[in-house]
């Protein structure tokens, strides 16, 4: 199937169904994902209210909500999970724009120190556990975004499809969607100019890529960190996220053939 659906103002729009899954499959059509939608023209609003989204999760934080509100399309009812917790003031990937060098190895570093820290912020789990507790009920699709759909949004699809028992090859596969070729030449020109406009610097394409895209190593700094505290996703789920077994069993139910 063609996973990425290309709009024309909502970066990184895809479903993440689909997969095999252990004796199953995951549903197609259930499970969206993808940047802000603030630059969603019309024609993708219609597109994104055909989808029957019941439940929108937005992960970022109140002041990027503000900075970049989200268009709805007529007649939107779908259930919207966010929250206010967390740090005010700056933006911790602002902050880092402009204080770094930007080379390569800076942002390789800064995703790094990220991908360990940020399945434990408070916001974070909140997000996740509210989340899974709506899919949970069985109405109707998700669609899960945070700024740029591709981090804190890659955490929590990567979790789906582990309590959906997606292999680990297709959840990293599926994590580097985001690096869609496309996406860096329609998109990368506007991100060159938006950190020259904010730190009067300009990166390399290389270090450009590498801080528009992901890499495994991101994902899998994550999943270190979760193990380390955890012994495990499923400790984690269960300890940090709050999922008992019985949430876990109606999550799959829903999301899977």
């Amino acid at each position: 199937m063609t996973r990425l659906i290309p709009l024309q103002g909502v970066e990184n729009f895809r479903d993440f169904g689909d997969y095999a899954a252990g004796a199953g499959r995951l549903k197609k059509g259930v499970l969206f994902r993808a940047a802000h939608q603030a630059e969603a023209t019309d024609e993708d609003l219609a597109h994104l209210a055909s989808l029957g989204i019941a439940t929108l999760v937005d992960l970022r934080r109140p002041n990027e909500r503000e900075r970049s509100p989200s268009r709805r399309w007529d007649g939107f009812s779908a259930t919207v999970i966010d929250n206010d917790l967390g740090m005010t003031g700056e933006d911790p990937w602002h902050t880092f724009l402009k204080e770094s060098d930007l080379s390569l190895e800076s942002i390789h570093d800064y995703m790094d120190e990220y991908y360990r820290r940020a399945p434990f912020k408070e916001r974070h789990l909140d997000l996740f556990s509210r989340y899974f507790q709506a899919v949970a009920k069985g109405q109707g699709a998700v669609l899960i975004h945070c700024a740029a759909g591709k981090d804190r949004t890659g955490i929590l699809a990567a979790l789906t499809h582990h309590i959906a028992g997606v292999s680990d090859d297709d959840v990293i596969d599926d994590y580097l969607l985001t690096n869609d070729p496309t996406r860096f030449e329609r998109r990368g020109h506007i991100f060159l100019n938006n950190i020259y406009e904010l730190t009067g610097k300009r990166p390399t394409e290389a270090a450009m890529r590498a801080a528009m895209g992901v890499e495994a190593r991101y994902l899998a700094a994550a999943f270190a960190a979760i193990k380390d505290q955890y012994g495990s996703l499923d400790g984690y789920l269960e300890g940090a996220v709050g999922l008992d077994a019985a949430t876990r069993e109606a999550v799959a139910a829903h999301i899977l053939l």
